[in-house]
């Protein structure tokens, strides 16, 4: 693609995010929406295929629908309300269809079909976008309208994702779509704990951000797309092999890493508003993700390729790519655990 025309794309895309994220007038956040959306259908065709064809029509066909439905709600609290400014919904229907169209434009289940098959269907670096600013507009609605949201709706969507999101994964050997289905869970724990404490959700949702990118920029380094081909890393570069490893135990939540404080300050959130039997139910469904992560770690890091002798050839040509703020990455997605004191004085 043209390197002009490339820059202008990722800048109204840019500005798509930043009009919906900052703006209380309806109108203009699902102008921001269509802005975002028609930016993403050409960074999703990058490499003009079949299969990127398919995954942007498929984009385009979700997103679409999701706008009309936000639209209808904002039409419907409009007339209840008389005012186009974000209030509370006083209307049952608005509130159900925008949460409705809202969890078709993050992926949450039960409307999350579209976005393992996306995700797949597009280079490593616009299945990056897809999986972590596009999450940004719709989880900045979310947070502005969470006093609105079904209680019981959003909850069972959220432990329905987090199920799904599990389960979807546990058959996967193509990175992309495993780390689609990683999305699909945590966005459940994020809906699950909003509308009890938006500003956990924010730090839940900053924390995946960077173990997402972290995980996209360490594929993108090796040109990993499959399990297969991560398991020939470790002959090659040892150091991100285990760097692979250690931030995929992050985002499965292990203790000692960064991927635990999201998810220990929601179950003790949780826990403080009276509800045991859902954060326990959480926790057993992360296992789930765990499992998928570990045996990832196993053929990445716990598996050398079969040679008849002692001196590992390198078969494989030498990436030149290494994105240069990997190491950033990869430091803040494992070793922010000591933050969670400080961060739970904020929340």
């Amino acid at each position: 693609m043209n390197p002009t025309i490339l820059t202008i794309i990722l800048l109204n895309l840019f500005l798509g995010t930043m009009i919906t994220m900052i703006s209380s007038h309806w109108l203009l956040i699902w102008m921001g929406l269509e802005m975002n959306m028609f930016s993403m259908i050409p960074i999703l065709m990058i490499k003009p295929t079949p299969r990127s064809t398919e995954a942007a029509t498929k984009y385009f066909l979700t997103q679409a629908t999701a706008s009309m439905l936000l639209m209808l709600a904002v039409i419907i609290n409009l007339t209840h309300s008389g005012q186009w400014t974000i209030v509370k919904m006083f209307n049952p229907m608005a509130s159900y269809t925008m949460t409705i169209a809202l969890a078709m434009k993050l992926g949450l289940a039960p409307f999350h079909f579209w976005l393992p098959e996306v995700t797949q269907g597009t280079p490593l670096m616009p299945g990056m976008i897809l999986l972590t600013w596009q999450k940004l507009a719709p989880m900045a609605i979310m947070y502005q309208i969470h006093s609105s949201i079904n209680f019981n709706m959003m909850l069972t969507m959220a432990i329905l994702s987090i199920v799904i999101g599990g389960w979807g994964g546990l058959n996967q050997t193509q990175l992309r779509k495993i780390m689609a289905y990683s999305s699909v869970a945590h966005m459940g724990w994020m809906t699950a704990i909003i509308s009890f404490n938006p500003s956990i959700m924010i730090l839940n949702l900053m924390i995946y951000l960077m173990m997402t990118i972290t995980m996209f920029t360490l594929f993108i380094s090796n040109s990993s797309t499959t399990t297969l081909s991560m398991s020939m890393m470790w002959n090659k570069t040892p150091v991100l092999t285990t760097m692979t490893l250690t931030t995929l135990m992050s985002m499965g939540g292990l203790p000692p890493l960064s991927g635990f404080m999201p998810k220990w300050m929601i179950i003790q959130e949780l826990t403080k508003n009276d509800l045991i039997l859902l954060p326990t139910i959480m926790a057993m469904l992360a296992l789930l993700n765990l499992y998928f992560y570990m045996r990832l770690a196993y053929s990445t890091s716990l598996t050398m390729f079969p040679s008849t002798n002692n001196t590992k050839l390198w078969w494989k040509i030498k990436s030149t790519k290494f994105p240069p703020l990997t190491p950033t990455f990869i430091i803040m997605a494992t070793m922010m655990i000591p933050l969670t004191p400080i961060m739970a004085i904020l929340d």
